[in-house]
């Protein structure tokens, strides 16, 4: 059967709207469902809420732009949460959540098997916060790790945030794309990241645009990416203050390492070859 899609921005849903979207995950005939900046009443919330904990065919839940602000809210999500299995992305850019929100949410985050990417940018996260997102990177006997995580615009983060998620990349993760634009950053956090890209085996994409970073950062960010075996394709370094010159370097070495990868069919002596000359040329 093939799956629906249900998506709906900034509207105010109504009972026959809210009962259709209730129907469908009763049915399990709904993939995706995306409700972003929409206006619903609580007891509507509630019974969307209800029916995502049997729902075994929705794989994407979209509620950002303040859908689930509130504690009660957050609270029958976490419940829904732990009842549901099947859930692979949950997305709740611009809530007001907060660390004392994202600890309402973390026993149901850490339990859930399949949830691999979520999206608490402008959350109003601080150092706690991410401490706790920490826990949910590396898989464990019977749930997957992160693949995808969101963290942009949490302006409460300091580097002592940074360095904590920085070590637990590093340490067991099989991240893959980290989205931490417009966060207070700055050399020093690229400084760790840089660290955690070297140690990292799955990392592919890193957004950091206008994180405060300077050309000495972008150059640690330069050397790992030049030297070290990353699985790297994308680093995003725009609104900072870094030359459009190392950028370009940045993603011309990017080029040739994944051109390098490529080719790594071929004969042991060429690739030899073409790391080394992938080496001299970043």
């Amino acid at each position: 059967m093939l799956l629906g899609t249900i998506q709906i921005t900034g509207e105010d849903l109504r009972d026959a709207e809210v009962k259709g979207i209730c129907d469908s995950l009763h049915d399990n005939s709904i993939r995706i469902l995306s409700l972003r900046g929409c206006r619903i009443h609580d007891e509507d919330f509630k019974k969307l809420m209800d029916s995502l904990k049997e729902c075994e065919s929705l794989a994407q839940l979209n509620l950002n732009l303040g859908v689930c602000n509130g504690k009660h809210r957050i609270k029958w999500l976490s419940e829904a949460l732990v009842a549901n299995k099947y859930l692979t992305s949950l997305f709740l850019h611009g809530t007001s959540l907060g660390d004392e929100g994202l600890e309402c949410l973390m026993p149901a985050l850490q339990i859930h098997p399949r949830l691999q990417s979520l999206d608490f940018g402008d959350c109003q996260l601080r150092d706690d916060g991410i401490k706790q997102i920490c826990t949910l990177l590396p898989s464990t006997e019977g749930k997957e790790g992160l693949v995808e995580l969101t963290l942009s615009a949490n302006h409460g983060v300091t580097h002592l945030g940074w360095t904590q998620l920085a070590i637990a990349i590093a340490a067991n993760s099989q991240l893959r794309n980290l989205y931490i634009d417009y966060n207070n950053i700055g050399d020093y956090g690229a400084g760790v990241l840089s660290v955690a890209l070297a140690a990292s085996s799955s990392l592919e994409i890193v957004d950091l645009e206008g994180c405060g970073v300077s050309e000495k950062g972008a150059e640690m960010f330069f050397a790992v990416i030049a030297n070290y075996p990353t699985k790297m394709q994308e680093l995003v370094l725009f609104e900072n203050n870094v030359s459009a010159e190392l950028i370009g370097q940045i993603n011309d070495c990017l080029s040739q390492k994944s051109q390098g990868s490529t080719d790594g069919q071929e004969s042991p002596e060429k690739s030899l070859e073409d790391d080394h000359s992938n080496q001299v040329a970043c």
